[in-house]
């Protein structure tokens, strides 16, 4: 089938200007992602070290509070809460608010700073109040 050159050409990621609306949604896409795959394989092997008894769970905190098990939980936090915050931006934008440029920007922007805060806040109380 021939194309026809009078119609345009769908716009691609090289046509738009890039800015904080468009990486938020793609932030939330792999965030969803990143918490279905890398919560699921933690969450499934947090319940059968809760399972296999005494030994399996201390293995599992060891691993869970080495260096870079708490990078993994800290990652895993931040990705919760972006998409938390962006899904609550989506929320907004899905009952007709927000799609002024200035305002979807600022929400943007706003649900990144959000996601980065409560991530600090979550695990500087972790770290340093409850240790």
């Amino acid at each position: 089938m021939a194309r026809n050159i009078n119609r345009p050409l769908s716009p691609h990621l090289t046509i738009w200007k890039w800015g904080p609306h468009m990486l938020v949604s793609i932030l939330h896409r792999g965030t969803g992602m990143a918490l279905s795959i890398a919560g699921l394989v933690l969450l499934t092997w947090w319940l059968l070290a809760i399972a296999g008894g005494a030994a399996s769970y201390k293995t599992f905190t060891e691993a869970a509070t080495h260096p870079l098990g708490l990078f993994v939980l800290i990652g895993l936090t931040w990705a919760f809460l972006q998409h938390t915050a962006s899904g609550i931006r989506h929320l907004i934008m899905d009952v007709g608010a927000g799609f002024e440029l200035n305002t979807n920007k600022t929400m943007a922007y706003a649900t990144m700073a959000a996601s980065l805060l409560l991530t600090l806040a979550l695990w500087a109380y972790i770290l340093l109040v409850r240790a």
